[in-house]
């Protein structure tokens, strides 16, 4: 997993580096980083060479390391102007390193630009960007190459005017983000939360982590971890010569109804498609469960199951008396539990609460933001990592909320974010799936913040499958979950 870090610690960790080194050293191996990503991005549009560079920049740091990369385009051949928002407070060495390059303060942007960079405002930044920024930046959308194609814009570090560590984006007074759109950011010795959770992440497109030497001075524990492909590949439940059904796992599914079998269909379908050897089915669609999938061992209670290692509650269940008394059963089991739709529902009005506090095994619980808002009484808000481990804490359970970067935390403070969402996953029924492949990943074994975060990663990367083909529908999603996790085998 890749560790992400708060801007406090990194600005820990750069004050302890820059002890050790000469002073404007760690600023040279920044700038270093970002005019190399900078050259490769120009080498597709024509070279260095004769290429026109837009440097933004603000007062500070970021101003510098921008204005040292955009010194070292000029110094092979690139016509750099720098666009100074902030005259009198730009950083005066790094400016007179552009001019001695040949670069340019000019008042306003050439014609034609090929690469912006953004180097208004860096990790110290609030409160969006000011206004004469902001149309700036906005600005930028129709600017042009020498090959007629819009300019490549890259951020410094992370893109300007976003809420570093809670990735939030504030809104202009026209309605659009007040922060720059990038297609590429070079964060510079870690990455931030902006730059991977909230829409904050979308702006900062493409992340590219420059190495300056400060991983050694990361002190304490992250704000959360990105999941990494490696770590399903090492967590993945491995099959042996003695491996049976059995042994496997085995998972039980109460979900869906009369009137909503698909529900039921669709979460079976995640679980079957999981590293468990057997799947239970208990509730009222029994019969449309065991049509689409005759392995299926289908019951019409809980109670009348037999043994599972996990069970996956809610996914079209109702919310009516009989609904809450197979939740109870659900939750009387010794095993880990995923509550999922109307589980969550049923949970609203505190009636289950010493059933949930009384369990000793795990709970994970998937909202999207309508049902943690009626879970918690407010929304996640701006913070969505703060907020997940808030409901998790509260509800001793592990938490997926679920979004374009699915938030995972855990009751005692630690936080996942899964990188592979896509929107193509915003249609019914997909939820379902969801929850059946986290039940049955339980039941295997894993540990649930683990499973959560695996079967985030893997019905991302299964919607991004789907889409290939056209629209994506929830059956579609399923489907794709067997090429997806066959490249684990």
């Amino acid at each position: 997993m890749r560790p992400v870090w708060r801007v406090a610690d990194v600005r820990a960790a750069e004050a302890g580096l820059m002890a050790t080194l000469p002073p404007g050293a760690l600023m040279q191996r920044a700038a270093a980083g970002l005019a190399r990503r900078c050259a490769l991005l120009l080498a597709d549009r024509g070279g260095v060479y004769g290429a026109r560079v837009l440097v933004l920049v603000g007062s500070g740091d970021n101003g510098g390391d921008a204005l040292y990369a955009a010194a070292r385009l000029a110094g092979r051949g690139a016509a750099v102007d720098a666009l100074l928002l902030t005259p009198g407070r730009a950083h005066a060495e790094g400016l007179a390193a552009l001019r001695a390059a040949g670069g340019r303060v000019v008042e306003r942007p050439a014609g034609v630009v090929d690469l912006v960079l953004d180097g208004i405002v860096g990790i110290g930044g609030t409160g969006g960007l000011r206004e004469t920024a902001d149309q700036l930046a906005a600005s930028l959308a129709g600017r042009l190459g020498r090959d007629g194609a819009r300019a490549t814009v890259v951020a410094v570090d992370v893109p300007s005017g976003v809420a570093v560590d809670t990735g939030h984006v504030p809104l202009t007074e026209a309605g659009r983000p007040g922060a720059v759109r990038a297609d590429v950011t070079v964060a510079f010795g870690a990455l931030k939360p902006a730059l991977v959770v909230g829409p904050a992440a979308e702006l900062a497109g493409q992340v590219d982590l420059v190495d300056i030497g400060l991983t050694p001075w990361l002190r304490g524990s992250p704000a959360l971890r990105v999941t990494e492909w490696s770590d399903l590949v090492d967590w993945w439940p491995a099959l042996g010569a003695s491996s049976e059904k059995y042994s496997r796992g085995v998972v039980g599914v109460a979900t869906g109804s009369a009137t909503y079998p698909g529900a039921a269909v669709l979460s079976v379908g995640g679980a079957l498609a999981g590293p468990t050897g057997l799947v239970r089915y208990a509730g009222g669609a029994r019969a449309e469960v065991v049509h689409q999938h005759p392995s299926v061992i289908a019951t019409g209670r809980v109670a009348d199951a037999g043994r599972v290692q996990a069970w996956v509650c809610g996914s079209g269940l109702g919310t009516g008396d009989e609904s809450a008394a197979e939740l109870r059963a659900v939750l009387a089991a010794p095993v880990p539990v995923v509550l999922d739709a109307d589980a969550l529902t049923l949970l609203v009005d505190g009636k289950l609460a010493d059933r949930l506090r009384g369990r000793d095994a795990p709970i994970v619980v998937t909202p999207h933001d309508r049902e943690f808002a009626r879970l918690c009484g407010e929304t996640p808000g701006e913070d969505r990592v703060a907020a997940a481990l808030r409901l998790a804490a509260w509800m001793n359970a592990v938490v997926l909320l679920k979004g374009d970067r699915t938030i995972v935390g855990t009751p005692d403070g630690r936080a996942y974010v899964n990188p592979t969402g896509t929107p193509a996953l915003a249609t019914g029924g997909t939820g379902d799936v969801l929850a059946g492949l986290l039940g049955s990943l339980l039941a295997a074994g894993l540990a649930p913040e683990r499973a959560a975060a695996a079967a985030a990663y893997l019905h991302g990367l299964a919607g991004r499958e789907a889409a290939r083909g056209g629209p994506v529908t929830a059956p579609d999603v399923a489907a794709a979950l067997r090429p997806v996790l066959a490249r684990l085998g």
